[in-house]
């Protein structure tokens, strides 16, 4: 079967995840049969996908028409029979426990026709042990969508000891139908890949306190703002549930051995039912509405080392096992659990020797299974490569030999004279990092020495935000440190900056989220074109903070002193027209015809004349501080450029009424 012929998704179990997995199908187009063993099961489950598809309308993602006509792909059904007939694909998401998804599967297998596929979307179960109690294994894989499945983007696509590589293809084609990124787990290993690393480290966070060698409060603190990971451990833990961690690591206890033995503090948590976020209570107190409060400040370097050793160990164990490579690790993590880089990366600036030693000093104090070091983490260590080095990886440098541009965080491509540069990290909504930052100046300079680049287009990878603004987590080491935040300030502004003096015109094409830094390197571009849905804030103020990447600056610039101070002392969000009354926005463009007209101005300025645009700028610029100044630069400019061959071109052009071939000569 290919993914042209699947027309029919059934989808069993419309809970919180099997409703959002029958959304995100009937979104893309196909017809969903939502199916759960009770009228009321089912009809709730509808019900939440009317809703959120509301909020998607309300949001700007989607038209009204959108959302009536995905609803109308979506019909209920509790007689399994009826769910299952003529379905291309079921997509299995009941309640996380073997023998519930067994008995499904013995039900399904004489429901279903024999051409369906089946796909579970267990976050940690056996793909192989579930794909026994049928007759189809070679038709059998896991599809693990993370929750809610309607907003994140990663699906892991689980092979099973007997999956035909026929079906682990269809099923990847089909998340990409969906929106999403598959990830493909080789193997099935217990945990596939996000959870495998999750997991044990909420797992050793809380060995961490047990024993008395750090607090909550140091933990989370070291693993929010030290690692600059998306949530402190505890944190993590109550937000998806103690006893949900505390499942997946009686499995992983259950499947790998004592090196995965639950700590008794989660075990506590789940015997009294505190169970974090859901009931009022976890690692942190919920019921007066504060919610976790992660201190900053509370840093360690030893819990850091200690953390990041034993993550080195989860990716070294499924590296060396065949699950997944370096890349593919990374990829879901970052996606799956919002990591800002990922695991395999982290470990291998850390230094692999380094967390080896951690791991054998603590292995010999304790004698602890946990700590003994997986041999293909000694292996590398020894060796002095790193995860991505071995596998023939690594950070990507642009290519100077062949021209190309090749980034890590960033994409470009060039097209008709325009250097189109993408911020690539959708899964934390493009913000941007340092390592970002070194990429876009570098492809700014080399698009100046570059003869095919006549226009820069700057714009975010997906429709959700062209950039939220700078990523907090991955910068979180500097809190504390007034020299190194003060760096990063000068880091974000020489950015912008860089932008703005760049020689040829540069187009921000803003589409979503224009937040904080993302606006701050918007406002170094000539011209901006927004979406209608798209959104522009400067929050600062709201953090206690300041813009630090140049705002308090360009922004008066833009829009006018009074109108600067209103968008940041405010730190109001704006709509896209409303930025275009304020001077901000030159033109906004509705959804569906973005990416055309942002592509096209950028082509059309283009086809301007270099010598011009660089003077233009150039003289401009020199203005703003200094009126005089700008003059004497436009005086001596307007001089040279009329002793160019495109002054010829541009004239001759005029006087027969064609359009005009500079060459920048």
């Amino acid at each position: 079967m290919e993914i042209d012929d699947v027309n029919t998704i059934t989808v069993l179990g419309a809970g919180s995840m099997g409703h959002g997995i029958a959304e995100v199908a009937a979104l893309a187009g196909f017809e969903v049969r939502l199916r759960d063993i009770e009228a009321e099961f089912v009809q709730n489950g509808y019900d939440q996908i009317e809703w959120s598809l509301g909020k998607l309308v309300e949001q700007g993602q989607i038209e009204r028409s959108d959302a009536d006509a995905t609803l109308d792909r979506i019909s209920t059904h509790v007689d399994l029979a009826e769910a299952a007939a003529d379905a291309d694909v079921v997509v299995e998401a009941v309640p996380e426990k073997m023998a519930i998804k067994r008995d499904v599967y013995e039900d399904l297998e004489a429901a279903a026709p024999d051409r369906t596929i089946f796909a579970t979307n267990t976050s940690s179960l056996s793909i192989t042990a579930l794909a026994d109690v049928t007759e189809r294994p070679e038709q059998f894989c896991g599809m693990h969508f993370f929750n809610p499945p309607v907003r994140m983007e990663l699906v892991e696509v689980i092979s099973g000891a007997e999956t035909a590589e026929e079906t682990l293809d269809l099923i990847s084609d089909l998340a990409v139908e969906m929106g999403k990124t598959p990830v493909r787990v080789r193997k099935d290993s217990p945990g596939f890949i996000v959870n495998r690393v999750l997991v044990p480290l909420m797992n050793e966070a809380a060995w961490i306190v047990e024993s008395g060698d750090a607090t909550i409060e140091e933990v989370d603190s070291t693993t929010k703002y030290g690692l600059g990971l998306p949530m402190g451990s505890f944190e993590l833990s109550d937000q998806v549930g103690v006893d949900v961690g505390y499942h997946v690591l009686e499995y992983l206890h259950e499947q790998l051995g004592d090196a995965y033995h639950p700590c008794p503090m989660l075990e506590s948590k789940v015997d009294t039912g505190d169970l974090g976020k859901k009931t009022g209570a976890g690692f942190y107190d919920y019921e007066d509405g504060a919610g976790a409060q992660v201190p900053s400040d509370q840093i360690r370097d030893d819990v850091a080392d200690r953390l990041l050793a034993m993550i080195a160990n989860e990716v070294a164990a499924l590296v060396a096992d065949d699950v997944a490579d370096p890349e593919a690790i990374d990829t879901a993590v970052k996606l799956g659990g919002r990591w800002s880089d990922g695991p395999a990366k982290m470990v291998d600036e850390a230094g692999l020797d380094e967390l080896l030693a951690t791991l054998d000093d603590l292995h010999e104090e304790t004698g602890e299974e946990r700590y003994e070091a997986e041999p293909y983490l000694r292996e590398l260590a020894e060796s002095g490569e790193g995860f991505h080095e071995a596998a023939g990886g690594g950070k990507a440098e642009p290519d100077d030999e062949d021209g190309g541009y090749d980034y890590e965080d960033i994409t470009v491509e060039i097209d008709d004279r325009v250097g189109h540069v993408m911020l690539d990290r959708p899964h934390r909504m493009n913000t941007v990092t340092d390592d970002l930052l070194v990429e876009l100046r570098d492809a700014i300079d080399r698009f100046e020495e570059d003869d095919d680049v006549r226009a820069v287009l700057l714009t975010g990878t997906g429709d959700r935000a062209f950039s939220a603004g700078a990523d907090i987590q991955a910068m979180a080491g500097g809190v504390g440190d007034v020299n190194r935040v003060a760096e990063l300030s000068r880091h974000g502004q020489e950015t912008a900056g860089r932008l703005e003096s760049c020689e040829l015109p540069v187009v921000a094409g803003i589409d979503g989220h224009c937040l904080g830094g993302g606006m701050e390197l918007a406002m170094g571009a000539d011209l901006r074109i927004a979406s209608e849905r798209s959104e522009f804030g400067q929050p600062e103020h709201d953090l206690g903070i300041l813009p630090g990447w140049g705002g308090t600056v360009r922004l008066p610039r833009i829009v006018g002193m009074g109108r600067a101070k209103e968008i940041i002392f405010t730190a109001d969000r704006y709509d896209a027209e409303t930025m275009a009354d304020y001077g901000f926005v030159n033109e906004v463009t509705p959804n569906d015809e973005f990416d055309e007209r942002a592509f096209e101005l950028a082509k059309r300025l283009a086809r301007g004349p270099p010598i011009a645009q660089r003077y233009t700028k150039r003289a401009m610029h020199r203005g703003w501080d200094d009126v005089d100044a700008g003059l004497d630069v436009e005086a001596q400019s307007f001089g040279l450029v009329f002793d160019t061959e495109d002054m010829m071109t541009g004239m001759a052009a005029f006087m027969s009424d064609e359009e005009p071939e500079f060459e920048g000569k």
